[in-house]
C-alpha cells in the first residue's frame, strides 16, 4: 500500500512538472504585452522604459533561465511576483483559494444531496416515473451550461426581486446566514450540473450490481429492500461513483471561473480571469498549477479509497 502511494505521488509530481513546462509555455504566446499593461502611462512607453521595465520583471533573460528560476521558487512555496501588481502570486492565490475551495466544497454537498437520492430512486423504481423523471433532471443537468444558468438566475433576480446577492466573502465560521446569501445561488448551480453527472453513473451502476447473484440470494432470503440496498448493493455499486465524484470535484474547482466571475466573488477564478485579461503570465502560471495540482491529488485519494468500499482490492 505504502510503495504503491509512493509511486503514485511520484507520478502525480512527474504530471505537476509537465504541466507547469506546457503552461509556462503556452502564457508566453498570449497576445499584448504585459509590459505594457504593467506601465501606468503611457508617456513612459519609450523603448529604453519598455526594456528597463522587462528587465526589472526578468521576462527579457532566455526562457530556460525564465523558466529554471520560477519552478525553483515554486519548489520553495514562492510562485513569483505579478508582472501587473508587483505582490506575491502566493500571498494572491492564499487570500482567495479559502472561498474557490469553499464554493467547491458546498456545491459538491449540494449536488450529492440531490444525486444519490435521486439516482438511487432511479435505479431502484426503473422505467417508472420516478426513474423518467431522474433521467429528465439528468439530461437538463448536463444540457444547460453553468454561465447560462448563472446568467439567468442574476438577471432574474435582479429584475423581478430587485435582489442582488451580497459581493464579497464572509466564511461560513464567521457569518454563516451571509455566507449562503453569498455561495447558494452559485454552489447551488455549479451542484446542479455535478448532482447530474453522479446520479446518471449512481443510476447505471446500482443497476448493474442489482442484477447480481448475490443481490438474488439476499431477496431470496427475505431481507428487506432497504437492508439489501443499503447494505449489499451500494457499497460495490459507490465504487465508480466514487471515481465520477473525483473526477467531477476537479472540474468543479475550474468550474468556478466564470461563475465566481458572474457573481463577482474574490476567489482563485475570478483572480485567473483577470490576469489573463491583463497578461499576467506569473498570475496564470500560479492559478493553473494550483488548478492541476488539485485535479492531481484528488485522483491520488479517489484511487487509495476503492480499498475501502472493496476489500478485494489489493494494491502493490
Amino acid at each position: 500500500m505504502l510503495h504503491y502511494i509512493a509511486r503514485r505521488f511520484a507520478l502525480a509530481l512527474l504530471v505537476l512538472l509537465m504541466v507547469s513546462i506546457g503552461v509556462f509555455s503556452i502564457v508566453r504566446m498570449l497576445p499584448g504585452d504585459a509590459v505594457i499593461l504593467s506601465l501606468d502611462e503611457f508617456s513612459s512607453l519609450t523603448p529604453e522604459a519598455l526594456a528597463e521595465a522587462r528587465k526589472e520583471l526578468g521576462i527579457d533573460r532566455p526562457f530556460i533561465n525564465q523558466y529554471g528560476t520560477w519552478i525553483w521558487g515554486v519548489v520553495r512555496g514562492d510562485l513569483g511576483q505579478s508582472l501587473v501588481t508587483r505582490r506575491s502570486v502566493t500571498s494572491e492565490l492564499t487570500s482567495r483559494v479559502i472561498l474557490t475551495l469553499h464554493l467547491a466544497v458546498m456545491a459538491m454537498i449540494v449536488g450529492l444531496i440531490i444525486a444519490i437520492p435521486i439516482g438511487i430512486l432511479s435505479a431502484v423504481r426503473q422505467d417508472t416515473a420516478a426513474d423518467y423523471g431522474g433521467r429528465l433532471f439528468a439530461i437538463m443537468g448536463l444540457s444547460l451550461p453553468d454561465f447560462w444558468m448563472a446568467v439567468v438566475v442574476i438577471t432574474f433576480l435582479t429584475i423581478v426581486f430587485q435582489w442582488f446577492p451580497p459581493r464579497g466573502f464572509e466564511p461560513i465560521w464567521i457569518d454563516p446566514w451571509k455566507n449562503i446569501q453569498q455561495l447558494g445561488l452559485p454552489a447551488l448551480i455549479i451542484g446542479s450540473r455535478f448532482s447530474a453527472v453522479v446520479m446518471r453513473m449512481t443510476r447505471s451502476s446500482l443497476l448493474e450490481v442489482l442484477r447480481e447473484d448475490y443481490i438474488r440470494t439476499a431477496w431470496s432470503k427475505g431481507l428487506g429492500e432497504r437492508t439489501v440496498i443499503t447494505r449489499h448493493a451500494m457499497k460495490n455499486a459507490l465504487i465508480p461513483v466514487v471515481t465520477v465524484i473525483g473526477q467531477q470535484f476537479s472540474l468543479l474547482i475550474g468550474g468556478t471561473v466564470i461563475v465566481e466571475f458572474i457573481f463577482l466573488l474574490p476567489g482563485v477564478g475570478s483572480l485567473t480571469l483577470d490576469a489573463v485579461f491583463l497578461r499576467d503570465y506569473t498570475m496564470i502560471q500560479g492559478a493553473v498549477l494550483f488548478f492541476a495540482t488539485v485535479m492531481v491529488f484528488m485522483n491520488l485519494l479517489v484511487d487509495i479509497s476503492y480499498a475501502w468500499f472493496d476489500p478485494r482490492i489489493r494494491y502493490r
